[in-house]
């Protein structure tokens, strides 16, 4: 048992000594731009990319943006179960993100799409929407990329395939993404 698990933290820090520190800089200047400019922030993922969606919502909409004069405007999607299951149910499960953005997106405004595999059917559709809008379009991914990291206007793909260290770094540059705010900004 022990042995895996320093395998698998020998892993976990290769995975997040690769995460490309340029590109999380180029996102968090994104972010600036859309809180700057009064844009909303669209997030979404599935199973652990849904909770890391959420998470980054909390951060971002409270402790990136309270008490401070200007605040992020952040929309996790995956969060309305009610919604999310009318639409899963009267539409299909590929429309649940894209649906709730035709309603509520603007060109301009940024989509944050995060999957490990990059080929969840309900991110890819949403992705192309927000493409042919004129939406910002972030995608976070593994090495495989994907729909998501062939298609996003700006992809981080990390370089392994495993779901719990992928998923680990994605919720990395989320936190970074939301502290430079926090401690910086």
């Amino acid at each position: 048992m022990k042995q895996w698990i320093e395998s698998y933290l020998t892993e976990h820090r290769r995975v997040v000594a690769s995460i490309p520190v340029d590109a999380v800089a180029d996102l968090a200047k994104l972010m600036a731009t859309a809180r700057d400019e009064d844009r909303t922030i669209f997030v979404c993922g599935n199973g652990g990319s849904a909770a890391n969606a959420s998470h980054f919502v909390v951060d971002l909409g409270k402790g990136a943006s309270l008490g401070r004069p200007k605040r992020f405007r952040v929309v996790s999607l995956n969060d309305n179960v009610p919604y999310l299951t009318a639409l899963g149910n009267d539409l299909a499960y590929e429309d649940v993100f894209l649906e709730q953005m035709v309603n509520l997106a603007a060109a301009g405004d940024v989509f944050l799409a995060m999957s490990v595999s990059g080929d969840s059917p309900n991110i890819v559709k949403a992705l192309k929407w927000a493409n042919d809008s004129g939406l910002v379009t972030v995608g976070l991914t593994s090495r495989r990329g994907g729909a998501l990291g062939r298609s996003a206007r700006h992809a981080i793909l990390i370089d392994d395939d495993h779901y719990g260290r992928v998923e680990d770094a994605h919720m990395h540059i989320l936190h970074m993404l939301c502290y430079v705010f926090m401690e910086n900004q």
